[in-house]
C-alpha cells in the first residue's frame, strides 16, 4: 500500500477519489473523510522537489489549536448527507428521494419565509430608489432612511463605525429598555457578524494567552453549543464542563457548578461562566430562581457571566415557563449584585422568528465592564473594520419593528405569530412522538429550535458501534441517514453524561416534512432496536 501511494504521489487527486469512494461506501469509516480528503489535497498543494514534506504548512507546523477544533453541526454526518444529496441530483438511485437536513438551525433553508417588512427595509437600503415606490409602506421607508443617514455616503456599501451604525445601536438600546424596563446605553453595545463573532470576541478578551494552569478557565454547560468548545480550543482556554440535569428537564444545579469549579482549580484560572437560555441543544427555559443562583455563583467566585440569549423569542409555553433576561434579573437582585457582576449578553437576527442567518447580524451588550477594559475590547474590534452593514441593518429591523399605529403592524404581527405558532406546534409534535418510541425519552421543548432526545441503546448496539471505532450515537445517526435520508447530529458532538446517548433534531422543517421525519424515525428506530435487542439471536 505504501509503495502504491509513493508511486502515485504526483497524482494524489486520484488517490483521494479511490479512498473517498471506499470511505463513503462504508458508514463505519465516515468519520475519517475529513482526514483523508485533507491529506491528499494538501499533498497536491505541496512542492515535491524533496518529497511531500517540503511545504511550509504541514499538520505538524500549523497552529495545533486548529487541529483540536470540532464543530459537530457541520461534521462528518452532515458531509455524508451533502454527498448523498449530490448523488440524488445526479440520478443515483437511493432508498429515499431527498435528504432532509435536521442538523442545523437554518430557518430559511428549511422553507421559512422572510418577514416582509424586514426585506422591504433592506431592499430600500440596497437600492434607495425604491424609497419613492408608492407600494412600499411609509413605516418601512422611515426606517430605511434613518439607517441610511447613519451610513457614510448614505450607502450600505461603505464601512460603518467599528462598533456598528450608531442609529442601530440606539435602537438596540431602546429594544432592551422596552424588554427589561431598565436603562440601556448604546455606548455599551456593539454590533457583530452574528452573535457568534461577538461571543468569540469576548472569549478572546478573557483568554490569558498562557499555557498549562495559567490558561483561562471557561465554564460551559453540557450539553453545549459546539461554538464554545471550538472557540476554547482555538484560544487554548481550559473548558470547565458543568452538566445540566436531564432528569429535571435540563435544569441548572448550583452543586454541580461548585463541583465543576472545584475540580478545575489548579488546572486553569477560572474566569467566566457561559449560560445558554433558552438552551441549545436542550430546549429548556431557565427559571428566574435558576438565573438568580447563577448570578450569585458568578459574583461569589469572581466570574464574568456570558448570557447567550439568541433564542429569547422562541418561547413556546410563556405562562408556564416565562423567559427572563439575565440583565433584568440582575437589576432586580439589588446593588450587591447589579453593581458587581460583569455581564455580556448576546442576541442575533439568525434565530427567533426572523431566521435571517445569512445576513450575519448580532449584538452584544456589556454591563459593569471596566471602562478601560471595554476600550481594549473595542480596540480589538476595530481591527476587523466592521461587521457586515446589511447584517447591522437586519438587527435594526428586528429591534425596531412596526408599532401599533403604523401601516405594517398588522401584516408584521401576523407573519411573526404564524411562524412562532408553527414552531410551537412542531415542538409539541416532536416531543410527543419521541416519547412514544420504546427506548427513547425526550424532555419538553420549552424554547429554542431543537429537541435533544436520549436513546436508551441496547448493549449489543453499543458493542457493535465500539467494534467499529464509532461512538454509539454516531453509529445510530449515520445508519438513520443511510436508511431514511434524514440528517440528525449525534449528541456526542454537544457533550453528554457518560453512558448516555442522544441526538439533536431541529423543529424547523414544515409540518408535513416534520411528520415525514417522525414516521421515518419511528420505522427506523423500531427496526434498529429489534436488531440489537438482547433477545435477538446472533
Amino acid at each position: 500500500m505504501v509503495t502504491g501511494i509513493l508511486c502515485l504521489g504526483s497524482c494524489p487527486i486520484y488517490l483521494y477519489y479511490f479512498f473517498s469512494r471506499i470511505l463513503f461506501n462504508s458508514f463505519e469509516k465516515v468519520q475519517f473523510i475529513y482526514s483523508v480528503r485533507s491529506l491528499f489535497f494538501r499533498m497536491a498543494r505541496v512542492e515535491t522537489v524533496n518529497g511531500w514534506e517540503t511545504g511550509v504548512l504541514t499538520l505538524d507546523s500549523i497552529n495545533p489549536n486548529v487541529i483540536h477544533i470540532e464543530y459537530a453541526v457541520r461534521g462528518p454526518i452532515v458531509q455524508k448527507a451533502c454527498l448523498l444529496e449530490k448523488e440524488i441530483s445526479q440520478g443515483v438511485c437511493k432508498k429515499f428521494r431527498e435528504i432532509v437536513k435536521c442538523n442545523i438551525g437554518d430557518c430559511h433553508a428549511t422553507g421559512q419565509k422572510p418577514i416582509t417588512f424586514f426585506r422591504q427595509v433592506i431592499s430600500m437600503m440596497t437600492y434607495p430608489a425604491l424609497i419613492d415606490d408608492p407600494k412600499i409602506p411609509s413605516d418601512a421607508k422611515l426606517r430605511a432612511k434613518r439607517m441610511l443617514t447613519s451610513c457614510s455616503g448614505s450607502s450600505v456599501g461603505s464601512y460603518s463605525d467599528s462598533l456598528g451604525l450608531w442609529t442601530v445601536r440606539e435602537d438596540v438600546a431602546r429594544f432592551i429598555e422596552r424588554r427589561d424596563g431598565i436603562s440601556s446605553a448604546p455606548e455599551n453595545i456593539f454590533l457583530s457578524a452574528g452573535a457568534s463573532e461577538a461571543i468569540k470576541s469576548v472569549l478572546y478578551l478573557l483568554s490569558t494567552g498562557l499555557a498549562g494552569d495559567q490558561r483561562a478557565g471557561i465554564m460551559v454547560p453540557v450539553p453545549q453549543y459546539p461554538l464554545y468548545s471550538a472557540t476554547n480550543s482555538e484560544y487554548n482556554a481550559y473548558q470547565i464542563n458543568y452538566y445540566l440535569d436531564e432528569s429535571r428537564n435540563w435544569a441548572l444545579n448550583t452543586d454541580e457548578l461548585e463541583r465543576a469549579l472545584n475540580e478545575a482549580k489548579g488546572k486553569c484560572l477560572p474566569r467566566a461562566i457561559v449560560v445558554i437560555n433558552p438552551g441549545n441543544p436542550t430546549g429548556q427555559v431557565l427559571s428566574r430562581e435558576s438565573i438568580e443562583q447563577v448570578i450569585r455563583f458568578a459574583v461569589d467566585n469572581r466570574l464574568v457571566l456570558l448570557a447567550d440569549e439568541v433564542y429569547q423569542f422562541n418561547i413556546y409555553h410563556p405562562d408556564e415557563h416565562p423567559w427572563f433576561s439575565f440583565k433584568r434579573v440582575l437589576h432586580d437582585m439589588g446593588p450587591a449584585y447589579s453593581q458587581r457582576l460583569e455581564l455580556a449578553s448576546f442576541m442575533s437576527c439568525s434565530k427567533g422568528f426572523m431566521g435571517e442567518c445569512g445576513f450575519r447580524g448580532g449584538y452584544c451588550e456589556l454591563v459593569n465592564f471596566n471602562p478601560d477594559v471595554q476600550a481594549q475590547l473595542f480596540k480589538l474590534l476595530s481591527a476587523r473594520l466592521c461587521s457586515p452593514v446589511l447584517g447591522q441593518a437586519m438587527v435594526g429591523c428586528f429591534v425596531n419593528p412596526p408599532e401599533k399605529h403604523e401601516p405594517s403592524y398588522d401584516s408584521y404581527t401576523s407573519e411573526r405569530d404564524s411562524i412562532l405558532g408553527q414552531l410551537k406546534l412542531k415542538a409539541e409534535m416532536m416531543t410527543k412522538l419521541l416519547n412514544s418510541l420504546p427506548g427513547m425519552s425526550c424532555n419538553v421543548v420549552q424554547g429554542a429550535m431543537y429537541a435533544f432526545p436520549r436513546i436508551h441503546l441496547p448493549p449489543r448496539a453499543v458493542q457493535a458501534a465500539e467494534e467499529r471505532g464509532l461512538k454509539p450515537d454516531f453509529f445510530y445517526c449515520v445508519q438513520f441517514l443511510e436508511e431514511k435520508g434524514v440528517c440528525f447530529v449525534p449528541g456526542s458532538g454537544f457533550g453528554q453524561a457518560d453512558g448516555t446517548y442522544h441526538f439533536r433534531v431541529t423543529i424547523l422543517p414544515p409540518v408535513e416534512k416534520i411528520k415525514h421525519v417522525l414516521e421515518c424515525l419511528k420505522d427506523f428506530h423500531t427496526t434498529f432496536m429489534a436488531k440489537y435487542s438482547d433477545n435477538e439471536c446472533n
